[in-house]
């Protein structure tokens, strides 16, 4: 903005002095190039990405070249409630035209289960263990952290040690898990 004003200055002073034609045309072109620069400045300074998937306001947002996932995550209003956040790196630095998709807590737990159809209940994130139906926050909490007091599950049938996990439960997901 300091720039522009010398510049005009400048080209006032050229008007009022009396130069010709020919200055004042090549004054005039120093100072749309300037204009050019600066926007072209402008550009590189933003980026668009594409933000979708587990967000709460999906959509193109112009954000600052150099932010970060969690930043862009912001602008479209946050993680969604079923948004698979520890799988996402939150710390990565965003290009140009990016397509930012935030996997959901489910689809993550799928795309586990088809390397060999089954949760390993010793190293399961509380994401993977909430897909299988009937376990909630709180289970997949207490099966973390029962694995951590007793160095893990020795049997699938030891899940039944948790706390609202009993044999109807079991029933439904012991083909689903694994030690």
């Amino acid at each position: 903005m300091h720039r522009k004003i010398i510049i005009f200055a400048f080209l006032f002073g050229l008007i009022l002095s009396g130069c010709s034609k020919k200055e004042e045309k090549l004054a005039l072109e120093n100072v749309e190039t300037e204009q050019s620069l600066e926007e072209e400045s402008k550009k590189k300074s933003s980026i668009f990405v594409f933000v979708c998937g587990a967000v709460k306001s999906a959509g193109v947002y112009e954000i600052p070249a150099g932010s970060r996932v969690f930043e862009a995550v912001q602008m479209a209003g946050g993680f969604a409630e079923n948004a698979a956040v520890s799988y996402v790196n939150q710390a990565e630095i965003l290009k140009d035209e990016r397509k930012l998709y935030i996997p959901t807590i489910n689809e993550i737990a799928e795309e586990q289960m088809q390397k060999d159809g089954k949760v390993n209940l010793n190293t399961a994130t509380e994401e993977e263990l909430m897909a299988l139906p009937g376990v909630g926050k709180s289970k997949a909490t207490l099966i973390i952290q029962y694995r951590k007091e007793h160095g893990g599950f020795q049997a699938v049938e030891d899940i039944m040690n948790i706390s609202g996990i009993k044999e109807s439960l079991f029933g439904k997901i012991k083909e689903l898990i694994k030690v």
